[in-house]
């Protein structure tokens, strides 16, 4: 019960603050992005961007997009489908290699996919899909697609539940609602949880409703956020072969005020660290460890879609003790978050007319 005391007024305090470092500047580094959904930073100091229609865009250090890549698969630009998360492969410096997700498919008969291929000039070449959800799923809803390479150089995508296939989100056997993990060639590690049996050899967690957050810590901690229904945003940290609940245990009420289920809580379902009711709807995760915001290292940082904005998980000893809105400067939908080698945080925004934000120390 005093648990759950405290994470209920730590709802509380997420509401009422918005706080800002206080040598906090705001710069754009780039605008007029269509529906922009990730971002990586490229060794010469520029960026990729993915618009969810389908191009991926190749940015200057100065921000003025300097080509549109050719050779990206096509997508399904749907409801919440489309060229979605962006990863380089941890050794893009010597093999140019990167890895995209997106909606693969028809409105009703459509999957999450990670394509990867090799990035020659301004072209794509050698592009194959290398995963992609079973068995294909009827709406174009709730892709989860966020992406993160582990420390051994597996890779990691979340896939929602479809939103009409949430039961299934509780089933090992089938690949809504997950994380998955494989290895960069799309085969399955031996050490996955279910490899031997069990259920899918990819599932690496279960129980996700519609995850767009993940990101691996220095030490090797998983992070994820998924969105609720109308309340119920979760952070997770994710553990192999671990059931997170959905929809059996939930925090958030169904769109028509129903109760999803009877349970907050369930036997055998891990609990967020933290979440957020109202739901902000979370997009993007960044783990920050750099030395530009001292109060903010080791934090976890999330983009708002709904309660718009830059929102930060403070972390202490892998426990959420609270979460705040931070530099209000930003006041718009947020959908994707990185952390900068120079100690910067990056925010990509959520529109027609999108922008890449740095948030840099004013000296």
């Amino acid at each position: 019960m005093q648990r759950i005391r405290a994470i209920v007024l730590s709802q509380l305090l997420l509401i009422a603050s918005v706080s800002s470092a206080e040598n906090a500047v705001v710069e754009v580094v780039a605008e007029g992005l269509t529906q922009p959904w990730a971002v990586a930073f490229l060794p010469d100091g520029g960026y990729l961007v993915t618009e969810r229609a389908g191009r991926l865009l190749r940015l200057d250090a100065d921000g003025s997009i300097a080509a549109e890549i050719a050779g990206v698969p096509d997508v399904l630009f749907k409801g919440q489908g489309g060229l979605m998360d962006l990863v380089l492969d941890p050794g893009f410096a010597e093999n140019g290699r990167i890895y995209l997700s997106y909606a693969r498919g028809t409105t009703r008969a459509n999957a999450t996919t990670i394509h990867t291929a090799r990035l020659d000039g301004d072209t794509l070449r050698d592009g194959e899909d290398i995963f992609a959800t079973r068995p294909l799923k009827t709406t174009p809803q709730h892709y989860g697609a966020r992406m993160a390479f582990m420390q051994d150089g597996t890779l990691l995508m979340t896939t929602g539940d479809g939103f009409d296939h949430r039961e299934e989100a509780q089933l090992t056997t089938g690949l809504f609602g997950k994380t998955i993990r494989i290895a960069t060639d799309g085969s399955v590690p031996a050490d996955n949880p279910f490899y031997a049996g069990g259920g899918e050899p990819e599932v690496w967690s279960y129980g996700h409703r519609n995850p767009q957050g993940l990101t691996v810590a220095p030490d090797g901690t998983v992070w994820q956020h998924e969105h609720g229904p109308a309340g119920g945003d979760e952070v997770n940290r994710i553990e192999p072969g671990t059931n997170f609940g959905w929809p059996v245990a939930s925090y958030g009420m169904d769109y028509i005020g129903a109760r999803i289920s009877p349970f907050q809580q369930y036997p055998g379902m891990a609990e967020p660290i933290h979440y957020w009711t109202p739901s902000i709807a979370p997009s993007g995760l960044a783990y920050y460890e750099g030395a530009s915001f001292t109060d903010w290292t080791g934090d976890l940082f999330v983009g708002g879609l709904a309660i718009v904005g830059l929102f930060r998980v403070d972390l202490e000893a892998g426990r959420a003790l609270g979460a705040e809105r931070v530099v209000p400067e930003i006041n718009e939908r947020v959908r994707d978050v990185r952390a900068g080698a120079d100690g910067a945080l990056y925010v990509l925004t959520d529109s027609e007319s999108g922008r890449l934000l740095r948030v840099r120390p004013a000296s």
